[in-house]
């Protein structure tokens, strides 16, 4: 199968490497580290071993990259308007399109302007991983993949599951509910996204402090209650394992903690302003929740 990766940054940059390394035909789009590169490839330096791939299949438009069978696309929701028009020229009848972002019914609103024939999943990356420099990549800790079918054959997503064990990721799996893994994600997302931003912090920071840590447990049963609105049922014993998990895993500066400090537009649409809408629908407020949204509007506003 053909790959194509739309958003070389840590989450495609690492998965999409991690494919090439393996072996397969892997074409990555790149814009402003196009030049780097081809100078000298993608470099990984990963927790699990670190590898380039020198020579690579780099691109600055998709205009110039090859039909796929299944493209992974991790290019931050911010872009999400502009996503269809890139995917049309690498896009065979039949391929899968394969959501790795941050958010909520993303794969719904990119449906409505693809082909029918083109299958639609979502991904959910469980990792700890950044860009650090053009073209190189820092993967801190963890790696797992989990993907739904939004519609269509899960066929070649199961082959990309296949090829991502191959490669060295431990867990790289199908599962049966798109919608409660997307919600499942949100529960970590959520809070650990915005509170690293509004508090200027770090993961460990925030759980080594007893008043934000229980801000962060609070927003997430907030975030389960909505689920459950919503028709999700998510145990709360998730909540506790991801709270345990964040809390012995290495420092970590979040994605959207990332874009503020280079002051770049935060995911607070996918993220935040989505979930709320689809909870209030079902009867639901998210009210701090809410809170972090209206917070993460005004830090924004005051740079963009």
């Amino acid at each position: 199968m053909t790959y194509g990766v739309i958003g070389t940054g840590g989450i495609g940059g690492f998965y999409g490497g991690i494919l090439a390394k393996s072996g397969c035909d892997v074409h990555f789009l790149f814009h402003s580290e196009y030049e780097a590169a081809m100078e000298h490839g993608l470099i990984v330096n990963s927790c699990w071993g670190d590898f380039t791939i020198n020579p690579i299949n780099a691109y600055n438009s998709t205009a110039s990259m090859p039909k796929c069978d299944v493209v992974l696309v991790a290019i931050k929701t911010t872009a999400q308007n502009r996503l269809a028009d890139m995917l049309k020229p690498i896009l065979k009848p039949d391929s899968t399109v394969v959501l790795i972002q941050n958010g909520l019914n993303m794969e719904k609103n990119l449906a409505a302007l693809l082909p029918e024939s083109v299958a639609i999943a979502g991904g959910m990356a469980y990792i700890c991983v950044s860009r650090i420099a053009p073209a190189v990549i820092h993967h801190q800790d963890l790696g797992e993949l989990t993907i739904g079918m939004h519609r269509g054959s899960d066929e070649k997503a199961r082959e990309l599951c296949r090829q991502l064990k191959c490669g060295g990721v431990k867990v790289a799996e199908i599962c049966s509910d798109l919608n409660a893994h997307r919600w499942k994600k949100l529960l970590w997302n959520i809070p650990y996204n915005g509170l690293t931003v509004i508090l200027k912090s770090t993961t460990d920071r925030l759980m080594n402090n007893e008043a934000s840590a229980k801000l962060i447990y609070d927003i997430m049963l907030e975030i389960i209650g909505a689920a459950k609105a919503c028709g999700v049922e998510i145990p709360i014993s998730i909540a506790d394992n991801l709270v345990e998990m964040t809390r012995h895993m290495k420092p970590y500066k979040t994605s959207m903690r990332l874009d503020y400090d280079n002051k770049r537009p935060m995911e607070i649409e996918y993220m935040y302003s989505e979930p709320i809408k689809e909870a209030d629908a079902h009867g639901f407020i998210m009210a701090k929740t809410q809170v972090l949204e209206q917070q993460l509007k005004f830090i924004q506003n005051g740079y963009l």
